[in-house]
């Protein structure tokens, strides 16, 4: 089976993010169509897909139409077992589950102030109240993680659909140099050094964009390689 993937720009797109490295990363073969969510085509794009129309969204060869992103995950964890999407341990299954669809549905705040971008940190950003109490929450969530005590450097162990959803959260602590643990710098750096990401990003940061979508008042510097 061939999945149709639809995702917007790359280096911008949190949620396509998500969507991509769920079949990328488990090696589940698809097809990536770009959806334009800067010139305007975007509805029509996705007109083949209604009741679609955001991103990502994902077609499956049976006609099948997959539009939120926790959705695909459930619906890919079900239909391909043997790639083990969640973690095997019933135990971090439940807690990757519900971390997961906290992520899904909360951290506002994070979301709205810190938009995610590939290209560059910037330099004095200051976090609001509200920013640093999703941090704070991220932060007791990667506690609750470690607790389970499983062998590797993701959330739980191995690589999930836990990691594949936090890792533009990741990518906003890095892009917006946010303060966290020692603990989390490390999960931060582990995701940016991953291959996927690090190709995703790579081809996002190819385009140019005039003017920058998400502009701050602020310095730039490079963007973090393996620390943050």
């Amino acid at each position: 089976m061939t999945y149709d993937l639809y995702i917007g720009d790359k280096a911008f797109s949190s949620w396509s993010l998500r969507g991509w490295l769920m079949l990328e990363h488990f090696g589940l073969p698809y097809r990536a169509h770009m959806v334009g969510l800067y010139d305007g085509s975007m509805a029509a794009d996705l007109a083949a897909l209604s009741p679609a129309r955001t991103v990502p969204a994902l077609l499956c060869e049976d006609g099948a139409v997959l539009f939120d992103s926790m959705a695909m995950a459930e619906e890919l964890a079900t239909r391909h077992p043997e790639a083990q999407l969640w973690p095997a341990e019933p135990k971090a299954r439940a807690l990757a589950r519900s971390i997961t669809a906290e992520m899904h549905a909360g951290f506002s705040a994070l979301r709205n102030e810190c938009p995610m971008q590939l290209f560059h940190q910037w330099v004095g950003f200051e976090p609001t109240a509200e920013v640093r109490k999703d941090l704070a929450r991220f932060e007791v969530l990667f506690g609750h993680t470690k607790q389970i005590k499983l062998k590797g450097p993701w959330l739980f162990g191995a690589y999930s659909l836990a990691d594949a959803f936090y890792a533009p959260f990741m990518a906003r602590i890095a892009g917006y140099a946010l303060p966290v643990s020692s603990d989390v710098s490390t999960y931060v750096a582990t995701t940016l050094a991953d291959a996927a990401f690090q190709q995703w990003r790579s081809e996002g940061i190819a385009k140019t964009y005039e003017p920058f979508p998400y502009p701050q008042p602020l310095k730039k510097t490079d963007w973090p390689t393996t620390r943050v």
